[in-house]
């Protein structure tokens, strides 16, 4: 087979090297040395917790990562799961199945793991429960209340199909998802359309879908509730969501650019402050052009970009 060949025999024309042996390897946690400490409150911490919760109720899912001492006959150092091996230590378990690693990456594996989106741990527990586990044991495990976990596995409850399809690998949060169930299966797929279409799935841009959402696409239980507030018209709401969109393209077109004229900034000022050096240009401009003199300097005079930085900052607020 042609992983067999890669993992044999390493790079076959460039192809593919693998970063971890196929097989895990069962190391005593002596031999596993960690490459950082954990910051302080680190052990007090919720992920902590959790980590430890689930390693009681139901094993270590994900294998520490560890490559091979080379300096050292039999010992390793831990690249990943730095967090697990101090539950384990804490638990009193003496040895771990790790994966191990063909490269000494300085890199934390951490940051190239996608996080499960909410939808997707929904799918997790509702299948771990028509497995028969309970939701106590599923709480234990996460290190969560019942009610959390059961809030959880009903996320999608009032939910259009499509929709939840739409959003499944989103960082949708949960009141999210509460604010959707306000509206008709319709607008259901029209607001999670405008979150991924401005790719701002924040639970703020949720309210503000709904409050441009008409009565007429909102859920019968949710008509009647402040009746007496004003009720903005179409053209209001069409005006609200143009505005609205028009802002997200702009601060994209901001983020997308924001680097380049950052650097442009700093050519030119570093540029104008060279001329300002020149004694016949200033000269000149203090005879000639005094309102460019003024302005120049005052560009010449800033040590840093902060404060264009700031500027942006409280006008994008």
């Amino acid at each position: 087979m042609m992983v067999d060949k890669l993992e044999n025999h390493g790079d076959v024309d460039g192809l593919v090297h693998l970063a971890f042996n196929r097989s895990f390897v069962t190391l005593p946690l002596a031999v596993i040395v960690p490459l950082k400490t954990l910051p302080d409150g680190a052990r007090e911490s919720r992920a902590f917790s959790q980590v430890l919760s689930s390693i009681k109720a139901v094993g270590l899912i994900e294998a520490p990562a560890v490559v091979a001492d080379t300096a050292n006959s039999g010992m390793y150092f831990l690249l990943d799961g730095h967090l697990r091996l101090e539950a384990l230590k804490e638990l009193g378990i003496t040895e771990v199945e790790c994966l191990l690693a063909t490269d000494d990456d300085t890199y934390t594996y951490n940051k190239r793991v996608n996080r499960i989106p909410p939808i997707q741990e929904h799918r997790m527990i509702a299948r771990a429960m028509e497995r028969g586990v309970s939701s106590t044991a599923i709480a234990d495990a996460l290190n969560l209340h019942v009610e959390s976990v059961l809030r959880r596995f009903r996320l999608l409850e009032g939910i259009s199909p499509e929709a939840a399809e739409m959003l499944k690998d989103t960082p949708c949060s949960m009141k999210v998802f509460d604010t959707l169930r306000q509206m008709t299966p319709v607008r259901q797929i029209e607001a999670a359309d405008l979150m991924i279409g401005q790719n701002n799935y924040s639970v703020m841009f949720a309210r503000a879908i709904r409050a441009a959402t008409p009565d007429s696409q909102l859920v019968a239980a949710k008509k009647g509730r402040g009746a007496s507030a004003p009720t903005p018209s179409g053209q209001q709401i069409a005006r609200m969501e143009r505005e609205l969109a028009a802002l997200q393209t702009q601060v994209k077109s901001v983020e997308d650019t924001y680097g380049i004229d950052n650097l442009h900034l700093t050519v030119a000022r570093g540029y104008i402050a060279k001329l300002l050096t020149n004694a016949r240009i200033a000269r000149w401009l203090l005879n000639h052009r005094q309102e460019y003199l003024a302005e120049f300097q005052k560009i010449a005079e800033i040590d840093t970009l902060d404060l264009v930085t700031d500027t942006q900052s409280d006008a994008a607020q």
